[in-house]
């Protein structure tokens, strides 16, 4: 299978594995890469020196092509990206900033810049900044996430229709069918984030993983829209939020309410009343642990039997 992602990443299929925090560390990006797809190290949740530990176990484990996950608002940005080109990794995708700011210094120093968006206005901001490829994210997504609340099936379209680079869909792909839609309405390639938190590999919890499994339809919703949206299982910290907002609370309340490291407790180290569960609405389909060669190789078969049935040549 080949297309303008695989060529960009010189990966054996269109997919690249989500750099999710808490959930993105090296066995899982390493994995991710030796199953033909491209693996990412989430950085969002990684001290420098944690990252700095998490490249190198990956190159040890992979031969394959790999990138780490950047969401830029967070702090020690220099020094993260410093890391990133003395330990010469070849693939940054940015998030959650402008696209301008680190993007022509990183493709200085060789690196192929990916940028994650969930609108049309913020892929064009994208292009225009210098990005090899572009991510667009419905709002079935997890984790944080457009206040927009466009789907992906809707945004995908809308979003080709203005860009010339590659572009890669996500947001709701957990299998080879959703993967072979995005690609019939524009997309080059999938990202997926849910699928993999449920996975051997993981960084995540285990008691998390299980309860990504036993999700049903309807138990996530997008909340904290004011501070920075996110994706949430609903569980006792989500009702809180559902009850302060009773209150017309302000700003400063809610990040009160959200304090410090939520989703480290709740992903990271399994609790699930007060931590911050961030999975996507695909969890409803998502019914069991599975090593990501599995995973990969079920979604490929999916996706080729989908398009066999359709009759599709690409």
């Amino acid at each position: 299978m080949s297309n303008r992602i695989t060529e960009l990443f010189r990966i054996k299929y269109p997919i690249i594995q989500a750099g999710m925090i808490w959930n993105s560390g090296w066995r899982l990006a390493s994995a991710a890469s030796n199953s033909g797809i491209l693996g990412l190290i989430g950085a969002g949740s990684m001290y420098p020196e944690v990252l700095r530990e998490h490249i190198q176990k990956c190159k040890r484990a992979t031969t394959q092509p790999f990138g780490v996950n950047v969401p830029m608002l967070y702090p020690n940005i220099q020094e993260i990206m410093d890391i990133i080109i003395e330990e010469e990794v070849k693939i940054v995708f940015t998030s959650a900033g402008n696209p301008k700011t680190w993007t022509s210094w990183l493709k200085e120093r060789g690196v192929t810049v990916v940028h994650v968006v969930s609108s049309v206005k913020f892929a064009l901001k994208a292009q225009e900044a210098g990005v090899d490829a572009i991510v667009a994210e419905g709002f079935e997504a997890g984790g944080h996430n457009g206040r927009d609340e466009t789907t992906t099936l809707t945004l995908i379209p809308m979003v080709k229709e203005y860009i010339r680079i590659p572009l890669i869909a996500a947001g709701g792909i957990a299998t080879g069918r959703a993967m072979l839609a995005t690609m019939i309405v524009g997309a080059d390639g999938v990202q997926v984030g849910s699928r993999f938190v449920a996975s051997e590999e993981s960084s995540a919890d285990r008691a998390f993983k299980q309860l990504v499994v036993d999700a049903k339809e309807g138990d996530t919703q997008l909340t904290l829209k004011e501070l920075a949206p996110v994706r949430l299982i609903k569980n006792k910290f989500y009702n809180d939020i559902q009850e302060l907002y009773k209150t017309s609370p302000t700003i400063e309340n809610l990040k009160a309410l959200l304090g410090r490291a939520r989703a480290k407790r709740g992903m990271f180290e399994g609790d699930l009343e007060e931590g911050e569960l961030e999975i996507g609405q695909i969890s409803g389909l998502i019914h069991d642990i599975k090593p990501v060669a599995q995973i990969v190789e079920n979604m490929i078969t999916e996706f080729e039997d989908a398009k066999k049935e359709l009759q599709l040549d690409f």
